[in-house]
């Protein structure tokens, strides 16, 4: 029985042993390799979230700066459309100053207060002012007088306008204008 015995223990002594080799062959050349390419991907990692970090502070920066930048520009591009709070009393002059440049006959100016509010709708930053304009003129002064009223600068918006023509010839028209403006609300410090 010995024999026996010997042989069974021979043959798992053999399989144990070609195990361990075999083992150890796939860590050399299996597990081994992975480790180090774990240590580098760690180490490489590493590396990015320092730059990752170091971009995120240059870019919190640099993109405040271009947001300020920004903000800046559209501000300049609302200038010629909305009045300084200061500014909107001498709207009323300026329009003045036009019409007698266009030779407006019995020209008046009424600050129009009506029901409904001049507040604009969730606007936070600006109001809606209103003014209502008559004269006498012909339709050419009517003409030029509305194009030069277009092209001023801050922008006076035209609502409406009507023409009471004259029923004697070669006689001025009576002339109504609605005109619209923004003016930049006062805002608490």
């Amino acid at each position: 029985m010995k024999p026996i015995y010997k042989k069974y223990f021979m043959k798992i002594v053999l399989f144990w042993a070609g195990s361990l080799i075999l083992l150890l062959l796939v860590y050399v050349f299996v597990m081994a390799p992975q480790e180090e390419g774990k240590k580098r991907l760690e180490q490489q990692l590493t590396q990015k979230k320092q730059v990752h970090n170091s971009l995120l502070k240059v870019a919190g920066e640099q993109t405040r700066s271009k947001l300020n930048a920004e903000i800046e520009r559209l501000r300049d591009s609302l200038k010629p459309f909305v009045i300084e709070p200061d500014y909107a009393a001498n709207i009323v002059f300026d329009i003045s100053k036009i019409a007698s440049e266009k030779k407006a006959n019995s020209f008046s100016v009424k600050t129009k207060q009506d029901d409904r509010n001049p507040e604009i709708t969730n606007c936070n930053y600006i109001t809606e002012n209103h003014i209502n304009i008559s004269f006498t003129g012909s339709f050419k002064q009517f003409a030029t007088l509305l194009n030069s009223l277009e092209r001023h600068q801050p922008v006076i918006f035209v609502d409406d306008f009507k023409i009471t023509h004259s029923d004697e010839e070669n006689s001025a028209h009576q002339i109504d204008m609605s005109l619209a403006f923004f003016v930049k609300k006062q805002q608490e410090s």
